[in-house]
């Protein structure tokens, strides 16, 4: 009875409005750290349609021109990421002998979207369930530090709200941890990080149906329908301002969302995830995405890629 006491109060607290995304994961982790979860699997199954639904409303609050601009001028950064990402990602799992399927899954993670682009092509490439929970695993652990860590590195080396938000898209993977970074850091940061990182989300698409032709699967791809419905909210906010009250009370609501969904994910991260886990998928998933943050900050902050 105290877990769920405990746990209900804490999903009250990330819900109030008074908690910042990066609070909330803190507390999701020390409550999936400490105690047994008496959701497990409702927590995982609503934290991702919350999550949905939360992009969604996030496009309420966007200007279509914005993402249109921010969309087309990412797109080749984000090509040329995810094969660096994927190209590294595989070469590090065979020297640290991590299993190939396992190593796919890490090196999509990190160079697409974290556990959307896992959950995507993990079944099309027969992965069991011990390699799904390793890989995701590994990247949500790694979302957790990146959320708590890229805001003070960013202010720790003066980076604009625009280089800001292009290297969160860039190098977090999953889109609620880049939202929140985005959002903690500044309003025109959360606008370029949100809509370089569901561009980027985008590539699920091919990069399932290449893993489909590859393995001769003919497993159902999962597509990334909330992307459609995001630039959709984006159209009525730009060219229907009517709607500006509603469209603001749905932008708020859906950054509430964006923090309930962090707690959910934290309190998803158990003592037997991490033991489950293992060292060398961690460790390919660490090395793989230092290099990733490190190579794109240099770029950005070099001039290379801009938005």
């Amino acid at each position: 009875m105290l877990p769920k006491i405990i746990f209900l109060f804490g999903l009250v607290l990330a819900c109030s409005g008074f908690v910042s995304p990066p609070v909330a994961l803190v507390l999701g982790l020390l409550f999936g750290l400490t105690l047994p979860h008496p959701y497990s699997g409702l927590s995982k199954k609503w934290s991702k349609y919350l999550l949905q639904a939360s992009v969604v409303g996030l496009g309420f609050g966007m200007n279509l021109q914005q993402v249109i601009h921010a969309g087309r001028s990412g797109f080749v950064y984000t090509m040329l990421g995810i094969t660096f990402a994927m190209l590294v990602g595989m070469t590090l799992g065979a020297v640290l002998r991590v299993e190939r399927i396992s190593a796919f899954l890490i090196s999509t993670g990190t160079a697409i979207c974290g556990g959307s682009a896992i959950a995507a092509v993990g079944p099309i490439s027969n992965a069991s369930d011990e390699q799904m929970a390793v890989s995701l695993g590994t990247v949500f652990m790694l979302n957790s530090v990146a959320l708590l860590t890229f805001p003070q590195i960013g202010a720790a080396l003066k980076l604009t709200q625009n280089q800001f938000g292009l290297w969160a898209a860039l190098a977090i993977h999953d889109t609620s941890s880049v939202v929140g970074a985005a959002a903690k850091y500044g309003a025109v940061a959360l606008a370029i990080g949100t809509t370089v990182k569901l561009a980027r989300a985008l590539w699920i698409v091919p990069m399932a149906v290449g893993t489909a032709v590859v393995r001769g699967a003919k497993a159902k791809i999962q597509w990334p329908w909330f992307i459609a419905f995001f630039v959709l909210a984006a159209v009525c906010n730009t060219y229907l301002p009517a709607g500006a009250p509603a469209y603001h009370l749905l932008s708020k609501l859906a950054r509430i969302g964006l923090t309930a969904t962090l707690y959910l994910i934290g309190s998803g991260i158990s003592i037997a995830t991490l033991k489950k886990v293992g060292p060398r998928p961690l460790l390919q998933g660490i090395l793989l995405w230092i290099l990733v943050a490190v190579t794109s900050l240099w770029l950005i902050r070099a001039g290379w890629i801009a938005i």
